[in-house]
């Protein structure tokens, strides 16, 4: 029986060209093995490095926060960009991202979308009759991949810059803005950038083994979903 066909949401967020970009290069890997291993599939792309998503600004928090029924016609046209983005979002199973690692947050054009993203009755309710906790995402049961360079090293749990990384636990923080659970985040990191040594060249022999094993161990549970289904 066929599997059932699911959709990735392809993301670079990286400002290098794919020959200069570790992120852009794993991600190309993973998307390119996952169809390999599931041709049926359909790839969303959304390249925001090289197309930077547009900043929210008072006309857009205006119209996001006034009802559907009560906008004007600028205003439709306002959120019309992010209405497109939320819809990539729905539509998808998996979002693959390639997010370098910049000042040690995330490239504003990541955060851009994301700002996009977080819309008010399409992807979380606001409800302040469940008291300290009013947001409620409304998406659910996505899986998020998380492919990453990082010019130093030890971002990790326990590493000795892990009080600097603002990257991932602001990912993790707005997952579910995306439909994603915390255990469904999947991360690859390329550490040492900068360093150009041995210490680089293992973690990135180490990425690139990473992926192909990660697309193997996803593309079979979703196979052993769809046969459940």
């Amino acid at each position: 029986m066929m599997a059932t066909a699911q959709t990735l949401l392809h993301i670079d967020a990286s400002a290098q060209l794919e020959e200069r970009s570790h992120t852009r290069k794993l991600s190309s890997a993973f998307v390119a093995r996952w169809r390999s291993r599931r041709p049926q599939d359909r790839v969303i792309r959304r390249d925001i490095g090289r197309c930077p998503i547009p900043a929210i600004d008072q006309e857009w928090i205006s119209a996001a926060f006034t009802a559907p029924a009560d906008r004007t016609t600028g205003m439709t046209e306002r959120l019309a960009l992010s209405d497109q983005l939320v819809d990539e979002v729905i539509a998808c199973d998996i979002i693959v991202m390639g997010v370098p690692m910049y000042n040690y947050g995330m490239p504003a054009a990541l955060k851009g979308w994301i700002d996009q993203i977080a819309r008010i009755g399409r992807t979380f309710s606001f409800d302040l009759g469940r008291g300290d906790i009013p947001i409620e995402p409304i998406l659910s049961g996505k899986t998020l991949v998380v492919l990453s360079a990082r010019g130093e090293f030890g971002f990790g749990p326990g590493g000795m810059r892990a009080h600097l990384n603002a990257l991932d636990p602001a990912l993790a923080a707005c997952a579910h803005y995306f439909g994603i659970a915390r255990e469904d985040i999947h991360t690859i990191t390329i550490e040492y950038q900068e360093f150009k040594d041995e210490r680089y060249r293992r973690s990135v022999a180490r990425a690139e083994a990473a992926v192909p094993a990660l697309v193997d161990e996803l593309t079979a549970t979703s196979q052993l979903d769809s046969r459940a289904a």
